[in-house]
């Protein structure tokens, strides 16, 4: 299924300390076990070994692994499979498109299935449509149409999918500093995915055809179904079950809840303004290799930078920092994450243009914090609706942020679109941050009442 993605940030030079950065808490939240962690595993130390010593985590992960590998090799197999029936490209470009738009609907539609039924149902379920849609796809019949529409019901059951697990992850690890973790290795072979899973599927199609190698992906997620069958437990809906209510007004009042929520509403932006401008580079790499005259190996070099600087990012912040040092962290490394691509403004050649975008990329490290934060102060009864809004609110800006690039791209160089996306991003995201600063002293102010 879809992958937990985050992406880079910017905020304001004073640095409060970690203890007015952290939300009030009694002391059982804040503990770092919590109700779901596995008996045995040291929280207070190990790092990520502490997230894989529970023993549900590790079919989560295998899942996770295994069935992001192949919808990115289906993405890749989809796009080449329009445009050879097609000769299209802007249909081979609205294949890659499909897989972020339709997540604002699935989000908001169906966001109260996380909570409303038991989380291993709902997981094992999407699954298991998605492999019913790959299927599809695969059967030579099936139109070009037919691929679109198969390709948009995926995306759509997608953030249910990522929302319900994310917050399944509380039961399982707790809602301290194991679910932290745990929620940074989801992240880290996400974007490690980009690397493997475009260079198997590569592979994959010069030894078959598209429908060949899409016919992998149902394999991966008929196995994720299994793997999380049979790996997990079989817990209660957090919302009660099942019970009367329509869907579509239980999910509408969910996100209406969370949105409500200034708080909530505060840190979920937090998420997703950053996420919308550092998409920018990523979405104008072709046309400005070509504006500076690069070969097509400096295309790829570009597109894997950010996700290089994401992932050495987290990994430093999730071994080295502990949980009061990540907090402090938060508002600074999101302020100032979007800066560098203010470089791009003197036309860079390759080797500046990727330092700033792996600075760029770097700018993740605000993520660990601030997933903290945000499980913090959402209501349990909440958690699984809360995460699927954030879920399909971030890949939707990306999908916008990518597409408003193109647009402005059109109208001026690429160099100046990505400088100016640095500064307006970080402009932004201290606005962001100002309001994040206002909400916690209240957030703290109601805790304690």
């Amino acid at each position: 299924m879809p992958s937990d993605t985050t992406s880079p940030a910017g905020t304001p030079r004073e640095e409060p300390a970690a203890e007015e950065l952290s939300p009030a808490l009694p002391p059982e939240r804040a503990s770092s076990s919590g109700p779901g962690a596995a008996p045995g595993a040291d929280p207070g130390g190990g790092g990520y070994r502490a997230v894989f010593a529970v023993r549900e985590f590790r079919p989560v992960f295998a899942a996770h692994l295994l069935s992001l590998l192949g919808v990115v090799v289906s993405e890749l197999a989809l796009t080449v499979l329009v445009y050879d029936l097609t000769g299209s490209p802007l249909l081979s470009a609205l294949t890659l498109a499909l897989g972020f738009l339709p997540y604002a609907v699935g989000g908001t539609l169906f966001a109260g299935v996380a909570d409303r039924y038991p989380a291993r149902r709902v997981l094992v379920t999407c699954d298991l449509i998605c492999a019913g849609c790959v299927a599809l796809m695969v059967l030579p019949g099936t139109p070009v149409a037919g691929l679109l529409a198969l390709r948009c019901l995926v995306a759509a059951v997608a953030p249910v999918f990522t929302g319900t697990r994310t917050a399944a992850l509380t039961d399982i690890l707790g809602e301290g500093e194991l679910y932290v973790l745990g929620r940074s290795l989801l992240r880290l072979v996400s974007q490690s995915a980009l690397f493997a899973g475009f260079g198997a599927g590569g592979l994959l199609l010069t030894a078959m055809s598209p429908r060949g190698a899409i016919t992998v992906t149902v394999a991966t997620f008929l196995g994720s179904a299994a793997i999380l069958r049979l790996g997990t437990r079989d817990r209660p809906a957090r919302a009660g079950g099942g019970g009367g209510g329509a869907l579509l007004a239980e999910s509408l009042a969910g996100a209406r809840a969370v949105l409500g929520d200034r708080r909530i509403g505060g840190l979920l932006l937090l998420f997703w303004v950053p996420a919308f401008f550092v998409v920018v580079p990523e979405a104008l790499a072709a046309p400005y290799v070509d504006a500076i005259g690069a070969g097509p190996a400096a295309l790829g070099v570009l597109m894997c930078s950010t996700a290089a600087g994401h992932i050495g990012a987290e990994l430093y912040v999730g071994t080295v920092l502990g949980p009061r040092a990540r907090s402090r962290i938060v508002l600074p490394a999101a302020a100032l994450g979007l800066l560098p691509l203010v470089l791009y403004a003197f036309r860079p050649g390759m080797v500046l243009a990727v330092t700033a975008l792996v600075f760029a990329g770097a700018g993740a490290a605000y993520v660990i914090g601030l997933d903290q934060w945000f499980v913090q102060a959402v209501p349990e009864h909440l958690r699984g609706r809360a995460m699927t809004v954030l879920t399909a609110g971030l890949m939707t800006v990306q999908g916008l942020g990518m597409a408003l690039a193109g647009v402005a791209a059109e109208f001026f160089p690429v160099h100046q679109v990505v400088a100016y996306s640095g500064v307006a991003g970080t402009a932004c995201t201290l606005l962001v941050v100002a309001e994040v600063r206002r909400t916690r002293v209240r957030y703290r102010s109601a805790r304690r009442g």
